[in-house]
């Protein structure tokens, strides 16, 4: 056994014994990435198609977010909490302009932007829709994946992620995914928000018909109700567009970014809102250590730079549509044990991951290129075309 043989085998029994099961390859230990690749202990090379569920869209270790950290970390990392950085507005006002929104909040984690939102629209249903205290519901739909706290693992029906965690939060009716008519008919005089995906992620990647986001946004404009858009997994670029809820030219009241908002470098994530969601907030009813520190807002600026100069939200659009005409010409009619699948890929070079328990998710990071492209549809050609039906 060679040393990064023995290196790696030793890593996998630490984490046998110190951690706890995670669902991943059992036997691949990465050491390094670059753009679309990571390595592995031994030298393997995959093509990343994960992503980090979408916070690499920049891809791995991009020079220029890199610097800006680096430079940062040599000034100033945490600010006192009693103190503005001078990281923070600039980011905010570039949030905000991006969006054509109002005000921006900054945090850490995905799931700590949604509850923000949650938070502001209930404070909202109580002081401007006169909700009974106690009462304010958020409307969420099947399919639906907005973190793991166990405020939101109650907005899920997926009963893998959910099981053994209850007794949930209530005030958060669960409704069809893409049925106007649903969410029509349990819009109630409490409803104070609903809360979508604008294309669900953890679910499989599903996109809701057309005219739908549209369609929240009128229900919510007639009965006095907040959207809020979670944009963290499937926002800044990665449909083509700075965020999902463009393709239908709707703008909601609040937007969660989240993941590829630091570009795989740092935890960050925000909640850009109206001033009418934002200002129930009173100096007090808030706060987050790390959120808005001045090393995160140096990182976030970076990477909505990148973003924005290296014009990759056009190129994912251009490079999204050759790669689904790509993908229609497999011949792939049924696929079955989806996992089983991932580690085939995997024998050849590409990583991937399982949406629940029958979807294949194919995620890049937004920097490949036509030709690396190319690569990995055939080696879905080479796994996929045998496979039995």
């Amino acid at each position: 056994m060679n040393a990064a043989s023995t290196l790696s085998t030793r890593l996998i029994d630490q984490e046998l014994h110190f951690g706890v099961p995670a669902d991943r390859p059992p036997d691949v230990v990465c050491t390094r990435a670059d753009g679309v690749y990571v390595w592995d202990l031994a030298g393997n090379r995959y093509m990343d198609f994960v992503s980090a569920h979408g916070a690499l869209n920049p891809g791995h270790c991009h020079t220029r977010i890199a610097a800006a950290m680096v430079e940062q970390c040599l000034r100033m990392g945490l600010s006192p909490g009693t103190l503005l950085n001078d990281r923070l507005p600039p980011l905010q006002e570039k949030l905000c302009t991006l969006t054509g929104l109002e005000r921006a909040m900054l945090m850490t984690t995905g799931a700590e932007a949604v509850e923000t939102a949650v938070q502001a629209a209930r404070r909202w249903g109580y002081q401007h829709k006169r909700i009974p205290a106690g009462q304010a519901e958020v409307l969420v739909f099947t399919g639906s994946f907005h973190g793991r706290t166990t405020t939101l693992l109650g907005c899920s029906d997926d009963a893998e992620a959910t099981a053994g965690f209850g007794p949930f939060t209530p005030g958060f009716p669960i409704v069809p995914y893409g049925d106007l008519t649903a969410v029509q008919a349990a819009i109630r005089p409490r409803t104070c928000a609903i809360l979508v995906e604008p294309v669900q992620g953890e679910a499989g990647v599903v996109v809701p018909p057309k005219g739908f986001l549209k369609g929240l946004r009128e229900l919510c404009d007639r009965h006095q109700i907040m959207l809020l858009a979670d944009e963290i997994q499937c926002g800044l670029g990665r449909t083509g567009r700075l965020l999902a809820c463009q393709h239908e030219g709707v703008k909601p009241d609040g937007v969660l970014l989240g993941h590829a908002l630091a570009g795989g470098f740092y935890p960050v994530s925000a909640l850009v809102a109206t001033r009418a969601l934002t200002d129930v907030f009173t100096p007090g009813s808030h706060g987050t250590t790390f959120g808005g520190n001045p090393l995160a807002c140096a990182i976030a600026t970076a990477a909505l730079e990148v973003l924005t100069d290296e014009h990759l939200i056009d190129h994912a659009a251009e490079l999204g549509a050759y790669f689904l005409e790509r993908l229609r010409l497999l011949d792939a009619p049924q696929l079955r044990e989806v996992r089983g699948l991932c580690a085939a890929l995997l024998q050849q070079g590409l990583l991937c991951q399982a949406a629940r328990t029958h979807t294949l998710r194919l995620q890049p990071p937004l920097t490949i290129t036509r030709e690396q492209l190319d690569w990995a549809v055939e080696q879905l050609r080479v796994v996929l075309e045998p496979w039995p039906s």
